[in-house]
């Protein structure tokens, strides 16, 4: 039995998104844990765990961000084909090798065509990670990004997720770094979902910041007089490279609210009506300028 659980941090978000999506992959017997949030991402989603940890019957589980929507109808059987491997702990749609800090997507990222819908500029559709030119799944990889987590029973009944992680960022691939360290595998497969995720990487610079020094203090097996300042200058750096990544995301989305104006104009009656004049006028300005 493939199971599948979300945290409901945000109602409307679950109720437009992830839940259609679990809907959809579901099978008839399929178990569905949807539990409100409770304090941090990584506290929420340790109570999905426990829960599924008592089905003697579970293949996997599928933890499902609240602003991600399956659209997979193949869902269920691309991860038992993922999974036929014993040794693979943890399936996602993205994710790189490579990683060394909470900013996953300056390695070499793989995924699956996955589609960002965005709020901004009138909405629209992007190819997510587009601009790290991704690889084609499969592929194992480092970690993969908490969009989805699809998690072996093994790994359900034997990793936790860090609660002392308090600021969400980096949740992800601290739990891919335990299920490695535990010796199993991170892979990403050909699962297909719709992010439904505003442009910007990074909301909130400070927090992100935090977490990164936070998941650099944890695994970070460099010598100890390691500078809490070099630490905040690397997480600072990559900080910096999120801003531009979300500026480039948000500079095709304003690009195709721009072409879409334009389309609009020229596919409507009026434009073609008009053309004769138009081809007539810039005659007559090519005439004046000869």
């Amino acid at each position: 039995m493939i199971a599948f659980g979300t945290s409901i941090a945000e109602p409307e978000a679950y109720h437009r998104y992830s839940r259609p999506g679990i809907r959809l992959a579901a099978e008839a017997d399929s178990e569905v844990y949807a539990f409100a949030a409770v304090a941090s991402i990584c506290r929420s989603y340790n109570l999905l765990l426990d829960a599924a940890a008592k089905r003697d019957d579970l293949e996997a589980l599928a933890v499902v961000h609240p602003h991600t929507e399956i659209v997979d109808p193949q869902f269920c059987a691309k991860v038992r084909e993922a999974m036929r491997d014993p040794e693979v702990g943890v399936v996602g749609c993205a994710g790189a090798s490579g990683v060394h800090s909470i900013a996953w997507w300056e390695g070499a990222v793989t995924a699956a065509p996955i589609v960002q819908r965005y709020p901004e500029f009138g909405g629209g559709d992007l190819p997510a990670f587009d601009w790290a030119q991704p690889a084609a799944p499969p592929a194992e990889v480092d970690t993969v990004a908490g969009l989805l987590l699809v998690l072996s029973p093994w790994v359900v009944r034997n990793v936790r997720f860090d609660e002392a992680l308090r600021m969400n960022h980096g949740y992800d691939l601290d739990f891919c770094r335990q299920v490695r360290t535990g010796g199993r595998k991170a892979v990403v497969a050909d699962l297909r979902v719709v992010n439904h995720q505003s442009v910007e990487l990074v909301k909130d610079i400070n927090l992100w910041i935090e977490a990164h020094m936070q998941l650099a203090e944890k695994w970070d097996t460099r010598p100890a007089d390691w500078k809490q300042r070099a630490r905040r200058a690397e997480a600072e750096r990559e900080a910096a490279r999120a801003v531009t990544h979300a500026n480039s995301l948000a500079a095709g989305a304003r690009i195709a609210a721009l072409e879409r104006v334009v389309s609009e104009v020229t596919d409507s009656r009026s434009w073609r009506a008009t053309r004769p004049l138009r081809e007539l006028n810039r005659l007559r300005q090519r005439r004046r300028s000869a």
